[in-house]
């Protein structure tokens, strides 16, 4: 009855969101439309329509209406009224995305249509390309920074290969940060929330350095004591974070026809993120000290090592746009460092025991990307526009990855739960070193353009040639092995190299002024992988075959009422071949998941973007999304061992049916010094599984259950937005969930991630622009 009530108030709920981002095209790039500067807020009283909102999903300015892609635009404004930190947060924001939580970092991935890649190979990939101001972020767990400065992000749902490039087989996340203004100007904003005492200070600066010289310099600091409880170390908070990191721009106009944009950030990062709570009880004596098992609503632990990452990440990016005639070329170079360091407990215990052995892992990683692109763009109003270029990267990742055991018996065998410490047992201790790496080599060539057949009427055609190389190497040095760590292996090298050809074709026809249909077929690519981990064996050196999807799309782009009202929908069918996954499985009686070609899915759906802004102090956003992706054929290993094979028609990870969200925002003009504003967020899912796993019991048991979140928000503006404060109720209705559960906790039990957005609790921002 909860969870029907909680759906009811979700979808109808005023989702506390600004109007989607409403910009613009300049001189080639992308700026606010609203006429203030880049360092303020957006005006109320700008009288932009929702119509105008203005992408760059093409490599080319052009308004979302004019687009053939189905794609979610959330503007900076939204994520801060939701108080999303990260691509995490904005999953609520966006029906068709989802976000696998993992015990670290590295190990997250997003999921869009439901499809998406989780996997601990260092060799592998994501489904889904996460692009910042035109520089594609290689690794997975980079793509997961704080969103600070943020202009828009558009979610460009299905393959995008033909422009973005391989990796982009479900959808590509294009982030837009906010650009310099021409004056002098910025904001500082800081907040606190409850529920493990969060703090955030944020804050961006506009500099003009010349004539034609402008620079936006921004930072931030945050720290969060978390939400889980851990008896093992005097019952502190974990599951928390300290972040802080600078950004700078530099944006040159020497000549009118001439831009340069450099951009440089650094990024560091302290997550004792995240403790997985035990929450089914054990078949044995741990249950003992494995406390507060209570499913999602568990949240203590007792763990003697604190899983927790450590990130530094920094980069910068030169681009350059040229106007030649009538041509624009761009150039964008880059290069970027991440660095992340695990530590994990792997066995959930406080303490090494008779029998229940201690499993610590330890593992730095560090990793560079270096990318070349250059593309040549026509201009849109002509019978032929097109947009070429070519695009090179080279991204290296090396990781040293330890595991420690301590392992002990006593005579005779106790009948209780015995720490090792215990007098006359026996104490070994088990290790492995492993240190691994990859090289990833990506060169394509790429080109899309449109044929303005008539006035109404427009056929798309565009093409991709990708190389790739993959170079990787493995070697496990074991001392005495124990749970979990496999004997000595290697030292392992191997290489794989392929070619593909993707493309894209369509027509788009105006059905009316402002209604345009279009109908598209998409060829998406993945690269080739390894599966390279800590446990690598001979069985596992084999490469994973490239992953390629067949995509259609049929969409309906209306705007109504002279553009306040935005209402698009779209319906597609995808078929992924050779779909690259994780597969469960036991090494040495510890669950590990296993890189592999996992056969053929396909996803299929209709999808529904609604904004809305009837008057200037009003807005509406949502959206309503129906996913249905399975496994259509799972591939049997070459092996022929059957017991990993999940069956045909089983509903793929992280696809809830439905999902869908919801809001408004409202101020009111008071006619004094300050106007009120009003605003509430909802959102909700239906159940959705957890674990891809073979075993009909361990998906039962690893299904999260459906949830809806309400956020409610109120605060006052100075009526010329030089101040802002909010007051927020975050999860009103106190609606706990899990945003992960694994099986292969001590006893058979199940693991459960918590997210800090299970409960309810209460925050305060202010900010002021000058």
């Amino acid at each position: 009855m909860k969870s029907f009530y909680l759906t009811g108030v979700a979808a109808l709920a005023l989702i506390a969101a600004p109007a989607h981002a409403q910009d613009n095209s300049v001189g080639g790039v992308v700026s606010d439309q609203s006429g203030v500067s880049a360092g303020t807020e957006p005006n109320d009283t700008d009288d932009a329509t929702t119509g105008d909102i203005i992408v760059t999903a093409q490599k080319r300015s052009e308004r979302l209406q004019d687009v053939p892609v189905a794609i979610s635009v959330i503007s900076g404004d939204q994520l801060a009224a939701k108080g999303a930190m990260n691509l995490e947060g904005a999953q609520y924001l966006v029906p068709t995305l989802n976000f696998r939580k993992s015990g670290t970092a590295i190990n997250q991935s997003l999921f869009l249509r439901g499809v998406g890649t989780s996997t601990f190979s260092i060799a592998g990939e994501p489904s889904i390309s996460t692009v910042v101001d035109g520089v594609v972020y290689s690794r997975a767990g980079e793509a997961f920074s704080d969103l600070i400065d943020i202009d828009r992000i558009e979610v460009l749902r299905g393959p995008q290969g033909t422009l973005f490039g391989k990796n982009t087989s479900a959808g590509v996340i294009n982030i837009v940060t906010k650009r310099p203004g021409n004056d002098f100007g910025g904001f500082l904003e800081g907040g606190y929330y409850t529920n493990g005492n969060e703090y955030r200070v944020r804050g961006a600066v506009d500099v003009p350095l010349g004539e034609n010289v402008k620079s936006r310099f921004t930072g931030f600091y945050g720290n969060y004591d978390g939400n889980i409880r851990n008896i093992a170390h005097d019952n502190d908070r974990v599951n928390g974070y300290e972040h802080y990191g600078v950004r700078g721009m530099i944006v040159a106009d020497p000549t009118p026809d001439l831009t340069f944009t450099l951009i440089a950030d650094y990024r560091k990062s302290k997550d004792d993120c995240c403790a997985e709570v035990i929450g089914t009880t054990p078949t044995n004596a741990t249950a003992s000290v494995l406390p507060d098992i209570r499913g999602d609503k568990s949240r203590t632990v007792n763990q003697d090592l604190v899983t927790r990452s450590n990130e530094t990440s920094w980069g910068v990016s030169l681009q350059a746009d040229a106007t030649l005639g009538t041509q624009t070329v761009t150039y964008i170079g880059s290069y970027r460092e991440y660095d992340n360091e695990e530590i994990r407990d792997g066995d959930w215990l406080p303490q090494a025991y008779v029998g229940f052995n201690q499993l610590h892992d330890f593992g730095p990683q560090t990793s560079n990307t270096f990318t070349q692109e250059l593309r040549l763009t026509s201009p849109s109003n002509q019978f032929f526009s097109y947009v070429v270029g070519a695009f090179y990267s080279r991204a290296e990742t090396e990781r040293t990855f330890r595991r420690d055991d301590v392992v002990c018996t006593l005579t005779p065998t106790p009948t209780v739960l015995t720490p090792c410490s215990t007098t006359g047992a026996t104490v070994t201790r088990p290790t492995g070193t492993a240190v691994f790496g990859s090289v990833f080599k990506n060169l394509a060539f790429f080109g899309q353009g449109t044929f303005n057949l008539t006035d109404r009427f427009r056929a798309i055609a565009g093409f991709r040639y990708t190389s790739d190389q993959l170079d990787v190497f493995h070697n496990r040095v074991t001392t005495l092995a124990g749970p979990g760590i496999n004997p000595s292996f290697g030292p392992f090298t191997g290489k794989t190299t392929n070619s593909n050809w993707s493309g894209k074709a369509g027509l788009q026809y105006d059905v009316a002024p402002q209604s345009v249909a279009y109908a598209t077929y998409s060829r998406g690519y993945k690269g080739p992988a390894f599966n390279v981990f800590y446990n690598l064996t001979a069985t596992g050196t084999n490469v994973v075959e490239p992953e390629t999807a067949d995509a259609y799309e049929v969409g309906l782009k209306n705007t109504f009422f002279g553009g306040k009202l935005v209402l698009n929908l779209a319906a597609y069918y995808a078929k992924y071949h050779n779909f690259q996954a994780n597969n469960p499985d036991l090494v040495a009686g510890v669950l590990v998941t296993r890189f592999t070609n996992a056969g053929e899915i396909s996803t299929r759906g209709g999808e529904l973007d609604l904004v809305f802004r009837p008057v200037p102090d009003l807005s509406f956003s949502g959206g309503l999304a129906y996913t249905d992706a399975h496994i259509d054929r799972f591939k049997v290993p070459t092996n022929g061992v059957v017991t990993g094979v999940v069956p045909d028609g089983t509903t793929l990870g992280y696809a809830p049916k439905w999902k869908g969200s919801l809001g408004a925002d409202y101020r009111i003009r008071t006619g004094g010094v300050v106007d009120l504003t009003l605003g509430a967020q909802g959102s909700y899912q239906s159940k959705q599984l957890s674990q891809l796993d073979a075993s009909a019991a361990v998906r039962d048991a690893t299904t999260i259950k459906s949830y809806g979140l309400v956020d409610l928000s109120a605060g006052i503006v100075d009526n010329a937005d030089r101040f802002r404060v909010s007051l927020q109720v975050k999860n009103l209705f106190d609606q706990s969930f899990a945003s992960a559960i694994t099986s292969g906790g001590p006893g058979g039990s199940y693991r459960y991630l918590i997210p800090r957005d299970a409960d309810r609790y209460y925050g305060i921002t202010g900010r002021v622009n000058f």
